[in-house]
């Protein structure tokens, strides 16, 4: 079991920045990639970004890449998410999920960023 909770969201204003935390129990936790998702109002969830259990591997989407960084410090059981140069359209509900083998099978219950213009 892996238990994985959110935090950093909050309100900011177009062009800033904000740095969201998803933090693991579980002795597990370095095994599993983690991603990233976010949801916003009236869409469905989108992939965000992922690092594989060693942090060596990141993915990202086109829409966030350059922008964007996941990393993780395993001694702290968390993966990050810098989120700079943010976009009014990059407001939404951010998720963070453990994958089990090929689907992600543990999610937290995310953590809201709203970004004004």
């Amino acid at each position: 079991q892996v238990q994985l909770v959110e935090s950093g969201g909050g309100l900011v204003q177009a062009g800033g920045s904000v740095r969201l935390s998803c933090a693991a129990s579980g002795r597990t936790f370095n095994r599993y990639t983690i991603g990233w998702f976010r949801q916003a109002p009236g869409k469905e969830r989108e992939f965000v970004a992922a690092i594989n259990w060693s942090g060596g591997s990141t993915e990202y989407a086109d829409s966030v890449k350059g922008r964007f960084t996941i990393s993780r410090d395993s001694a702290k059981n968390t993966v990050y998410l810098q989120m700079n140069s943010l976009k009014v359209e990059d407001t939404a509900v951010y998720y963070c999920a453990a994958r089990v083998g090929i689907s992600y099978g543990y999610w937290g219950r995310g953590t809201q960023v709203t970004v004004s213009s």
